[in-house]
């Protein structure tokens, strides 16, 4: 048997929180294998809808052959979640009752060698969810200045070495250009500083940091989280499964700005931003996977679960 295209992280936690009834309208922003969208299918029988949207084709038709027992009612869209808008606005829907987006790389994605998301095998450096994008890892590598190369490494990979491993990048590629993903591992854990029993390989920081640029992954978060606000009808529901520090740190604050009325100074006496709260939250704590499922699926250990809903 097959090994399953992609293992639905929080299944019944996140799509629990969207609150599907039947008849709705839902949106999984980040379709990946269809696990999600499966669920909300089901639990919205006999006749609610789903939009999912997923720039990897691959994920795509798998999810198509998962979903094709609902029919009609399972609209998928080959494209990236920032364009959440204009998609729904193609297929003639104004409003929906909720939205889901399970963020970065899917197990299909870090398993299939060609892609370049790990670095457990040779491959060529690539990290593009989208394959029909025209920049790779190995572009930013090969081509970006010294010093932009240290502040994509730093802010996308938190990694305290970053100017470090820049420096050691930028002499490596007058020599020859870094081709594949084993080069630019074994180039990281020669220069970084041996730390005793290192939890994570030399190159996990870095490697994100590379996926998130070459995707866009933080800018098309903070749009995308926008324009559900704006795309949800009163009491949508808005579920977000993240998976690094960086994306929850994105989510946790647009949900706690959704929910206060005035951000003005606090030495204003009178509210000049006339700020308009838009959600409450629904889960003051990020939920995480129990420990059932961190036993059966180990990838998930990162990630965490929050929700709001539109008012």
């Amino acid at each position: 048997m097959n090994a399953p295209f992609h293992i639905p992280v929080m299944l019944h936690e996140a799509v629990d929180l969207l609150d599907c009834r039947p008849g709705g309208v839902y949106v999984d922003g980040t379709l990946g294998g269809g696990g999600h969208a499966y669920e909300i299918l089901k639990r919205t029988s006999p006749d609610g809808i789903l939009i999912g949207i997923d720039c990897d084709s691959d994920a795509l038709e798998s999810s198509r052959k998962k979903l094709e027992f609902f029919g009609r009612r399972s609209i998928l869209v080959n494209s990236n979640f920032v364009e959440m808008k204009s998609i729904l606005e193609d297929v003639d829907i104004a409003k929906v009752d909720g939205i889901l987006l399970d963020l970065g790389v899917s197990s299909h994605q870090l398993e299939e060698v060609t892609r370049g998301f790990s670095f457990s095998k040779k491959a060529p450096l690539d990290m593009r969810m989208d394959r029909s994008r025209k920049r790779t890892a190995a572009d930013i590598v090969n081509v970006t200045s010294e010093g932009e190369l240290k502040d994509i490494i730093k802010k996308y990979g938190e990694e305290r070495e970053a100017g470090r491993i820049a420096r050691a990048i930028a002499r490596q590629r007058k020599v020859s250009p870094l081709e594949t993903t084993t080069e630019l591992a074994e180039l990281i854990a020669s220069v970084k500083r041996v730390r005793s029993r290192p939890k994570i390989h030399p190159a996990t920081k870095t490697f994100q940091a590379l996926r998130i640029a070459v995707n866009e992954e933080l800018q098309n978060l903070r749009k995308s989280l926008d324009d559900a606000v704006e795309l949800l009808r009163k009491e949508g529901r808005l579920s977000v499964i993240s998976f690094h520090s960086l994306e929850d740190r994105v989510v946790k604050d647009f949900f706690r700005l959704g929910e206060k009325d005035c951000i003005c100074p606090p030495d204003f006496p009178v509210c000049r931003c006339n700020k308009v709260r838009t959600l409450k939250v629904l889960t003051r704590k990020p939920v995480t996977p129990c420990e059932n499922e961190l036993n059966a699926n180990p990838r998930a250990r990162s990630a965490k679960l929050r929700a709001a809903m539109r008012i």
